[in-house]
């Protein structure tokens, strides 16, 4: 029997209709200024850490193998067929940030829209289905 915290699933499913907005507005709005691309950092960093904390309560539930990296965490997901290869090619490069945008901020440009930015709203809402859909279908077996 499977042990799948789906309560903290479910919290940073949640969050993700406020990133898409975050995400959306920024890209609709996108002006090269300081305050969208304050807006733009923001969502692309909590995009990250909500597929990799749901990634990694569901490589724990599952009793998946041990992650070794945020893309390692994407990949075991993506072998176990949480989520598929659309969602992640964008979700490999989207934790890659991570670093540059958790400890190199001083040196991101936030006058350039990135090229994520516009791409991950229809991931992400995709994700969450996924997930969901995956959790369900797991634990009815």
């Amino acid at each position: 029997m499977y042990y799948v915290n789906q309560e903290q699933i479910q919290h940073r499913l949640d969050a993700i209709p406020q990133i898409v907005q975050g995400l959306t507005e920024a890209a609709e709005s996108w002006d090269g200024g300081v305050a969208l691309g304050m807006v733009q950092e923001r969502a692309l960093h909590l995009a990250i850490e909500v597929v990799t904390d749901v990634g990694s309560y569901l490589i724990d539930g599952f009793i998946m193998r041990d992650a070794s990296s945020y893309e390692d965490i994407m990949e075991i997901n993506h072998e176990e067929k949480v989520f598929d290869g659309e969602i992640y090619s964008v979700l490999l490069e989207l934790v890659s940030l991570r670093k540059p945008l958790a400890q190199e901020y001083y040196s991101w440009n936030r006058s350039e829209l990135h090229r994520l930015t516009p791409v991950l709203p229809d991931i992400l809402n995709k994700f969450a289905v996924q997930v969901r859909e995956y959790i369900q279908q797991e634990l009815l077996l």
